[in-house]
């Protein structure tokens, strides 16, 4: 993995963490950026080193989401099970399918099957292969429909 896809990986992680600490606290979203900026993004916590994460790409994800989270959460919404809500929905994995949908949406340059197998990945660390079944066939499910 080159230097800048592992940048995004990170960046990915990041935002995911973010907007999960943003609907848990309610953070507004120019202090939410700000405080990972300050405490986090290549940051060593519990002597653990984070990796360097892209900031711009971390940014507009986050604020991204925000801006766009009604839209996004009716994509979501619409490619959930009948019966199943958004808040039926742990909030990591709000947090992971609100990220990956916004890329899908508004990161044209990113390649589909990139947004959908770096998500994966961010899934690999909060769930088990049945959680990562879940989000693989409904970011691939949303991309048949925003990327057609």
């Amino acid at each position: 993995m080159n230097a800048r896809s592992q940048s995004r990986s990170a960046a990915r992680l990041a935002a995911v963490q973010a907007l999960y600490q943003q609907d848990m606290e309610g953070t507004p979203t120019a202090k939410l950026i700000h405080e990972f900026h300050e405490h986090r993004l290549g940051a060593t916590i519990e002597d653990v080193q984070y990796a360097e994460a892209e900031v711009l790409f971390f940014d507009d994800i986050v604020a991204g989401v925000l801006a766009r989270k009604e839209e996004i959460d009716e994509k979501i919404a619409g490619k959930l099970a009948e019966g199943w809500s958004l808040d039926r929905l742990d909030k990591p994995m709000r947090a992971l399918l609100r990220a990956g949908t916004y890329e899908l949406l508004a990161r044209a340059d990113v390649p589909r099957a990139t947004v959908i197998d770096e998500y994966l990945d961010v899934a690999d660390a909060f769930y088990d292969k049945k959680e990562k079944g879940f989000v693989n066939g409904l970011l691939d499910a949303i991309a048949a429909e925003v990327r057609a």
